[in-house]
């Protein structure tokens, strides 16, 4: 993987028990949101003991911040994937913003909190937003400065660079009434490519 996700997102539990509770306690959530499931919902629809759950998950914040984590573990690592076979920087910009927005209009929890418990997710993403936006920054920003073409006396920062688009596409998945076309992939690597790829002519 070209840049590491365990220094910025450290990996949950990953033993047949623990992923049998994280899958259980995604689909409660899914189901029912987070403010209505608790640790014996969770428990019981993993055909396990609350203690055994509690073994492995201290308490239900460490239970959901665990589902997150793996959550956007697997969001970033769909556009690693995508990046990596992309021949240019700009292709791996254009293709990265295409799926991460893709991805992120799709992502079944994030869809879900964003309808159902806005309250909740919203301070994470606006107000308090910081940790996450330096989270995607550092992802997009390694991508970058890893790609055969860059040069870093170009004058142009990547950490600079890789925030303004994470605000951009943290704005339109929030606020997704726009005039831009982003209908499809087409229209949203057509977008990027002439809005977005000017900004890297000095690369």
């Amino acid at each position: 993987m070209a840049t590491s996700l365990d220094a910025l997102l450290p990996e949950p539990q990953v033993d047949e028990v623990s992923v049998r509770i994280l899958d259980a306690a995604l689909a409660e959530y899914l189901d029912h949101g987070l403010r209505r499931t608790s640790v014996d919902d969770v428990a019981r629809r993993a055909g396990l003991g609350r203690a055994t759950l509690y073994r492995r998950f201290a308490s239900r914040d460490e239970l959901i911040q665990a589902v997150l984590v793996r959550e956007s573990r697997r969001f970033f690592t769909e556009i690693n994937d995508a990046v990596q076979s992309q021949p240019t920087l700009a292709d791996r910009l254009v293709e990265g913003f295409v799926v991460g927005l893709r991805n992120a209009r799709k992502q079944p929890l994030l869809g879900r909190l964003l309808q159902s418990e806005p309250e909740f997710l919203l301070p994470f993403l606006t107000i308090h937003g910081g940790p996450a936006i330096a989270i995607m920054r550092q992802f997009m920003a390694d991508q970058y400065r890893q790609s055969p073409e860059y040069r870093p006396d170009t004058g142009v920062d990547p950490d600079q660079f890789a925030e303004i688009l994470v605000r951009l596409s943290m704005s339109l998945v929030l606020t997704p009434e726009t005039c831009l076309p982003l209908e499809t992939d087409d229209d949203v690597r057509a977008t990027a490519r002439r809005y977005f790829l000017p900004l890297l002519r000095q690369w």
